[in-house]
């Protein structure tokens, strides 16, 4: 069993606290970043494109992503808005103060960054499905080292369990479902559903990663993309079975819902894409570090001849 909980703030900067949640997330995208520019060179892309785009992108995600996560929690926020939009908290006499940035909804942020980085490869003139599946192994890998910032702020737990991974969480940070006065904080360990999305998100991109350099795959651009929008939602639709104090819509959870619609819109363009005759006619053509070799019937007379040293007839 884990029985640590962490302080959420690693370090102060004068009276700037820095929380170990913000750092996760910057770590994750400097991961996502070397992920990007690697596999934008790889398939022959302008590798400026991506620290161009980050920014925006990011900018996007961050937006919806607090907007989601707001909605989800509104309950705690209806009585002082402005902390759901500042970073900021309001303390007993009256007063604001940073309270860090946390509380973000991935779908939300999936949402908004897909429709930010649709809309520079139309201002740039680029392929919007090369460049998804350029992005959908970061996207894992930013999943799977920003979750741990989770860790530090106690969230995104489930049900208690005896497994040996069950962790702790101190009474300030329980959900209703489990107050400290029947689930006893020496005794009580509860599920890690960051740690286990995270692990998903570790798998998800090597997995991702290996289909882009098979040469017998059958894939065509933006596959990618679609196969993370199946991969997250399946794994989300799942752990919210585990999750309490849900944002529920007509009694269903709202995550699951919109896990089912990333689930059921990546599997029918996927279906769509690979009908009778497209996965040829579409398939991404082979990236520069790894050429295609000639078929003997394409080689003509001319390029035999080069080959050979000798003039042509």
């Amino acid at each position: 069993m884990i029985d640590i909980t962490l302080d959420p703030i690693a370090f102060t900067i004068g009276s700037f606290p820095v929380h170990w949640y913000g750092i996760c997330y910057a770590v994750g995208l400097a991961a996502v970043y070397l992920i990007l520019v690697r596999e934008a060179r790889r398939r022959g892309q302008d590798p400026e494109h991506v620290g161009n785009a980050m920014v925006i992108v990011a900018i996007a995600a961050l937006i919806g992503g607090r907007l989601y996560h707001v909605i989800d929690q509104w309950a705690i926020y209806q009585s002082d808005p402005i902390t759901a939009i500042l970073p900021i908290m309001r303390q007993s006499d009256g007063s604001y103060a940073f309270a860090g940035f946390s509380g973000l909804g991935v779908p939300g942020g999936i949402v908004t960054g897909t429709l930010a980085g649709w809309y520079l490869t139309r201002r740039w003139k680029v392929d919007f499905a090369t460049w998804a599946d350029i992005v959908a192994p970061g996207l894992f890998a930013m999943q799977a080292i920003g979750r741990i910032g989770n860790f530090f702020n106690q969230e995104l737990y489930g049900p208690p369990t005896s497994l040996p991974w069950g962790i702790a969480i101190d009474c300030a940070h329980r959900v209703a479902a489990y107050p400290c006065e029947a689930f006893p904080l020496a005794t009580t360990h509860f599920h890690p559903l960051f740690l286990y999305e995270s692990l998903s998100g570790i798998v998800g991109a090597a997995v991702l990663l290996w289909l882009a350099r098979r040469r017998d795959s059958r894939l065509v651009p933006g596959d990618l993309l679609l196969i993370f929008f199946i991969w997250y939602g399946t794994t989300r639709f799942v752990l919210e079975f585990l999750r309490s104090g849900n944002w529920t819509f007509f009694g269903i959870p709202t995550a699951q819902i919109v896990s089912a619609i990333f689930v059921i819109v990546g599997l029918v363009l996927l279906w769509y894409r690979h009908g009778p005759g497209r996965p040829a006619s579409n398939r991404a053509d082979p990236t520069p570090d790894e050429p295609d070799e000639p078929d003997e019937a394409e080689i003509t007379p001319e390029r035999s001849a080069g080959q050979t040293g000798t003039p042509a007839a």
